[in-house]
Order: structure tokens, then sequence, then C-alpha cells
């Protein structure tokens, strides 16, 4: 079941560069830097990162959405992704306009979406990518861009998520978060003048210049776009389980799809003749067995896959080139043995 136990979003960057890539909760660590990519049964990268994409107004809770689903699929491997790395660089005019409250961070030509659209591409095919770091106190991208690597599922957050037609093509799960603007007038407050450096007067007077107009022209009539329409955001528990829900089962069936294709890709045809198996010796199959037992002891499991690797690593060396040689131990006893003969 979910509970609220995530602490809500701190910080003055868009991506945190001494936040260790991984999400900690009460049961276990998720990985949020993603994984090495994978590979179908051809040798190609896989391609079926499931993306969900949160869309909804500044202050929506979009973010606390997105953490509370992560924490609640319980996979490996997740990527967090946020709009707010891709603002365009500004230049001195623009950043002076943005230092006195006058430039539209709302608006899409804020942002560059040709940047973020390769980025989630690369992303969903499980290649590795460098993400800008955004300072909204300087309204600057830092020059350290973070690197981060494709996954199970990557959870894309943003208030234009569905403004772009291209971008919505590599959504595979569209949610639209939906908080009274009252409340994300007060969480705007409350963000920008704690977290941001920023004055009320200056807030407010954003707000009703550009993040009122911008939310009602841009971002609202993008909720028919949504799968999902999520009331309340990070406190609409029932919502999000199914949500939770809805990606498990579609994470299964890519997965079962891939093993049996993985299962079924070479069945009848020789093993390459690069490749040599340990002997199964009555004592390779009894560690095995022991191994593969689920009632096996932590100790009795360390032992015996230790003892088997000592024998897999004996068998390997063993293809070395060698020589024979006979060397005189300290006790003086006669010893015939192998040297490793280097081929110049």
């Amino acid at each position: 079941p979910l509970t609220p136990s995530l602490s809500p979003r701190k910080r003055t960057t868009s991506q945190s560069k001494t936040e260790p890539p991984l999400l900690r909760t009460s049961k276990r660590t998720i990985y949020t830097a993603g994984r090495p990519p994978w590979y179908n049964e051809t040798g190609i990268p896989f391609k079926e990162a499931f993306v969900i994409g949160l869309c909804g107004g500044s202050a929506s809770g979009k973010t606390t959405v997105a953490n509370k689903i992560i924490e609640a699929l319980d996979v490996p491997w997740v990527v967090l992704l946020s709009m707010d790395s891709f603002y365009k660089v500004l230049n001195k005019e623009k950043q002076e306009q943005a230092a006195c409250n006058e430039y539209n961070f709302d608006h899409p030509d804020a942002f560059d979406f040709d940047l973020l659209i390769s980025v989630l591409r690369k992303l969903k095919e499980g290649k590795s990518v460098k993400v800008p770091v955004y300072d909204f106190t300087t309204h600057s991208r830092s020059k350290e861009w973070k690197i981060i690597y494709g996954a199970n599922v990557i959870v894309f957050e943003g208030i234009l998520s569905f403004a772009n037609k291209e971008l919505l093509q590599l959504l595979d799960m569209k949610v639209f978060v939906d908080t009274d603007s009252d409340i994300r007038l007060v969480r705007r407050l409350k963000r920008d003048i704690m977290e941001r450096g920023r004055d009320v007067s200056g807030v407010i007077k954003q707000y009703s210049k550009f993040v009122k107009p911008a939310f009602e022209q841009y971002i609202e009539p993008t909720m028919q776009a949504a799968d999902i329409v999520v009331p309340r955001g990070g406190e609409n528990f029932v919502a999000l389980d199914l949500i939770v829900q809805h990606v498990h089962s579609q994470l299964e069936k890519r997965e079962i799809t891939v093993r049996a294709a993985l299962a079924s890709a070479h069945q009848g045809q020789p093993l390459p003749t690069t490749l040599s198996v340990l002997e199964s010796t009555p004592q390779v199959r009894g560690m095995h067995t022991i191994i593969r037992n689920k009632d096996t002891s932590r100790d009795e499991f360390i032992f015996y896959s230790k003892r088997l690797m000592r024998l897999l690593i004996e068998h390997a060396l063993s293809f070395l080139p060698l020589k024979p040689v006979t060397v005189e131990t300290p006790q003086g006893t006669i010893y015939d043995g192998k040297r490793f003969h280097r081929q110049r």
C-alpha cells in the first residue's frame, strides 16, 4: 500500500549534483540512475523501457506523485527525468528579465524541446545521456551535466509534458495531476521563497502575469491527452494504486515476451566453438543442487558458490598458454607445475 513517507522536494537546481543515484524507501533501495543497456535475442539493444509522463500546473505535486509511483512500483531500475532540466539558456537580456520576474518560464518557448526529445528517446532505447543541470537562482545551466542511463521505467514530469506531439509519442502512459489553483499558488509561494530566494511580491507578480495565463492557455487544455487524471495529486492513493497496477501488468507482459524470445533463440543449435563448458561431475552437480535450493542457508550458499567459482576459474586458466616448470620449495621439496608462457 502507498504511504505518504517521502519528503517534499527541496532543491535549487533541476538535478542535484550531490544527490546519490538512488531512492531509499522503508523496505528497499531503488537505483534512479538507470541500468546498463539490455539486449534482445539478436543482440540489438532492447527498446522497451516503459515511459510514464506526468503533466500538471506549477506546484501541482508532480514530483511528489512521481516519487510515490517509483516507491510503489518496487522495480530495481528507474529514471526520474524532470522537464525543469531543459529550460533554454538565457542571454544577458533575458537573465535580467528573469531577475525582475519579467521572463515567462511557463511558455513553451522557454524549453529546449529538441534536446528534451533527443534525451528521452535515447533513454527509452537504453542509452546513456547527459542531462543539463538548471540553476533556478541564477537562471542558467551548470557547466557539469548529469549522466543517467536507461531503465525498466522512466518517469518524466513537467508542466508542458503533453504540449509537444513528438514528445507525446514517446510516452506509454500519460497522467495529468490536477490540483486546485489556490493550493498550487500557496505551494509556489512557499517553494520559491524558501528554496529559490524569491520575494513574495515577485512571486505573486510572476504568477498573475505568466503562470496562471500559461496554465489556462497551454497546460490545462492538454488534460484531454491524458490517460488518467489524478485529482488532489499525491494524496490520491487510490489513483496512484491504479497507475502502479497498470504499469506492473505492462512490465510483466514485456518481460514474459523477452524471456520467451531469449529462451528459444538458439534452441537446437550447437554451442559456439569459443564456449567451454565445465564438466558436469557429481561434485559440480551437487554444488548446483545446494546453490539452487531455496532453503539453503546464507553461509552454505556463499561457501559452495566460492567452491564452484574456484573450479570455474581453474578451468578457465587451463586455456592459457603454459609451460612445464620444476621448482624447489623452501622446505627443499621438488614440485612440478606450470608457468604462464607469454607469447611474443
